[in-house]
């Protein structure tokens, strides 16, 4: 078992998506339960880790409020890969924490989770998984995987599962949560059901810990 802190992990928040269903509006910066969506993502990641990086090709100035951002300087949009590949090309720590800007929802506990299926396996990259499929863009993963990804970018490939199942990797297991895990492709996603009973729990633990402390 390895010890795995902080100052061992970096964050990248993928916000490089066209948000094609969305209107073509750039999904990390739509208002959701007050605030951007990023926003969400931000509050729960930066306590872990020591540094945060924000994958993004548009609204530059704007995301500059949210950590560091980095652009994969390609043509169009090349999907999750290429952000990922450009965090991994400025990281100096030893582990880099994936997460996506759309999945407002994660928790605290979510990321613990990974970090710590990350300490007592040996493994180079930790996959959430729901119970019924990947969810690739939730992960943490070593950084000595960066010339590995940079040959899988060379042969043409984009797919991120495809590069994670060709790697030493663990699906991690949260099928007891796995709402939590959504991310909102849709404006319908984001007022569904499922999404507001959520969000109550959420509120209302998040009150009962104020009144503890």
């Amino acid at each position: 078992m390895k010890s795995i802190n902080k100052s061992n992990i970096t964050a990248v928040i993928l916000s490089g998506g066209q948000g094609l269903r969305m209107n073509q509006q750039d999904k990390g910066l739509i208002p959701f339960n007050d605030k951007p969506m990023i926003a969400h993502i931000i509050d729960v990641v930066k306590p872990k880790v020591s540094q945060l990086f924000v994958s993004a090709n548009r609204n530059i100035e704007k995301y500059q409020r949210y950590g560091e951002v980095i652009t994969d300087g390609l043509n169009d949009f090349q999907g999750p890969l290429a952000g990922i590949s450009k965090a991994l090309s400025v990281t100096t720590t030893p582990y880099l924490l994936i997460l996506p800007c759309d999945s407002p929802l994660v928790t605290a506990s979510i990321i613990q989770r990974l970090i710590d299926a990350m300490s007592n396996n040996d493994i180079d990259l930790c996959v959430a998984d729901d119970g019924s499929r990947m969810h690739p863009t939730i992960a943490i993963i070593k950084t000595q995987l960066k010339d590995n990804l940079l040959d899988f970018l060379e042969s043409g490939d984009r797919k991120l599962g495809l590069w994670i199942q060709q790697n030493n990797s663990l699906k991690v297991d949260f099928s007891d949560c796995p709402e939590v895990l959504t991310n909102f492709n849709s404006p319908e996603d984001m007022t569904n059901d499922v999404v507001k009973r959520l969000l109550i729990a959420q509120n209302e633990k998040s009150e009962a810990f104020k009144f503890i402390k």
